[in-house]
């Protein structure tokens, strides 16, 4: 398989895996709304990151670490949960911020570090690339260096335009909501993020 071929392959997982809106994209757009759209993109290249590090995982058929991964699924369950519930929490009692907030280099560090952990300690991104390279015959043991590098560029790039995609888009609807909606959807995001944290804890005594 050509270079070119893998490289689209592996931007069309990235944009599949990285598309569905779950706690990571809620968080992208209540962040988007709150702070303006670079606050909601960083969060945003948080999780392209992680993807990137469980596409590489895959690209490069580290049966051995993904096994690994796979088998600690109850921890990482338990981490990301709890800190879901945090964030729901933190998010629903977050004050609306005002239009002439900028953003810090801190809160960015924070947005970015925020996502890359929730990506990296849900057991589903690691189960879902393993799935869709196994199905796509993308996971060979075989593959060189160069080719497995392309389809994890592929991945990231194809996460990542999904994330500049959704956080440019929320953007130009920032305008429209005073402070009173921004504290509803505050609110909201805060009970679905802690919404999902619960669900994930209640999982483990299933």
């Amino acid at each position: 398989m050509n270079a070119s071929s893998l490289f689209w392959r592996g931007l069309v997982i990235g944009f599949a895996i990285a598309a569905p809106v779950g706690p990571i994209g809620l968080l992208c757009i209540q962040r988007t709304l709150q702070n303006g759209r670079k606050h909601g993109l960083v969060s945003g290249l948080g999780a392209a990151s992680a993807d990137a590090v469980y596409g590489t995982i895959a690209g490069f058929g580290l049966t051995v670490i993904s096994n690994a991964l796979v088998k600690q699924q109850l921890w990482l369950s338990l981490i990301g949960g709890l800190f879901l519930l945090y964030l729901g929490i933190r998010t629903f009692f977050a004050p609306p911020a005002g239009e002439s907030a900028q953003a810090k280099a801190s809160g960015l560090a924070q947005a970015y570090g925020t996502t890359f952990i929730l990506t990296l300690t849900n057991p589903v991104t690691i189960l879902s690339f393993i799935a869709i390279f196994a199905g796509m015959g993308l996971a060979a043991e075989d593959r060189g260096a160069g080719e497995a590098m392309t389809l994890v560029a592929g991945v990231t790039t194809g996460s990542a335009a999904w994330w500049l995609l959704l956080s440019g888009g929320v953007s130009l609807l920032r305008d429209k909501f005073n402070q009173t909606a921004m504290r509803w959807v505050n609110r909201a995001a805060g009970i679905i993020i802690g919404g999902f944290g619960l669900y994930t804890l209640a999982m483990l005594w299933r």
